[in-house]
């Protein structure tokens, strides 16, 4: 079978197509739940440790102090994600919220001796709260979660301060749609071979030459529009 022939059954029973793609479409936004704007605020920080005053003139080129302040910011890393954390930023920031909530809300990592905290919530005027009571509990209270880390020594510096942000659509929820849309036409374009492969009717030339019956007299396409025109007219 000829393309053009594919393409006329496609276009004979092109409103099939077209009303299980409306369908999927008016599916899709009925019944597919929307998703709660989420909001994230990211910031960055160095942690640092200030060099002891040696009684001699060698100071091992501070060594000893860089190879503290990195293993400082492994632990502290794993110190944001902790519950104690939690209930700390939870206090600071005033707000009528739990630890446990902050704490599953709350990221970490470090790249390059830099510490990346990062807090989604779905109120963007809270979550300036949190951030900023993320930085103020950090800066504050490091001493609090290392014995080693003496106020007078120890050095928080935050780098990127807190801003807040919208997270956008993930790629599967922007190719939700197109993808089903997709799933519809190809299906839409199956049934309709379907419904031209089980209809028995004779529709043209080739049909009764399939049959074996001779064929005596064949009605120009244009004429036979004509024709029916003219049944259409009272």
């Amino acid at each position: 079978m000829e393309f053009r022939l594919y393409w006329q059954i496609i276009k004979k029973r092109s409103w099939l197509i077209v009303i299980l793609m409306l369908l999927v479409a008016a599916s899709y936004a009925l019944l597919t739940p929307r998703s709660t704007p989420t909001y994230v605020a990211h910031m960055r920080f160095v942690v640092g440790l200030k060099p002891e005053v040696s009684p001699g003139n060698y100071t091992y080129d501070r060594y000893y102090t860089w190879l503290t302040a990195e293993y400082l910011l492994d632990d502290l890393s794993e110190v944001v994600k902790s519950g104690v954390f939690a209930r700390d930023v939870a206090a600071a920031s005033g707000l009528n919220v739990g630890a446990g909530a902050i704490k599953g809300a709350t990221s970490a990592g470090k790249l390059h001796r830099i510490l990346s905290v990062q807090v989604t919530w779905p109120n963007p005027e809270e979550l300036a709260l949190i951030a900023n009571a993320v930085v103020e509990v950090l800066q504050q209270r490091g001493a609090t979660y290392f014995a080693q880390l003496a106020t007078e020594n120890a050095v928080i510096a935050i780098i990127d301060p807190p801003v807040v942000s919208p997270i956008g659509a993930s790629l599967r929820q922007k190719i939700d749609l197109p993808l089903r849309l997709i799933l519809a036409l190809a299906a839409g374009i199956v049934l309709a071979f379907l419904l031209d492969y089980c209809d028995s009717s004779i529709r043209g030339r080739a049909d009764l030459e399939s049959l074996g019956l001779p064929i005596l007299a064949e009605i120009p396409p244009r004429r036979r529009r004509f024709l029916r025109r003219r049944q259409a007219l009272p």
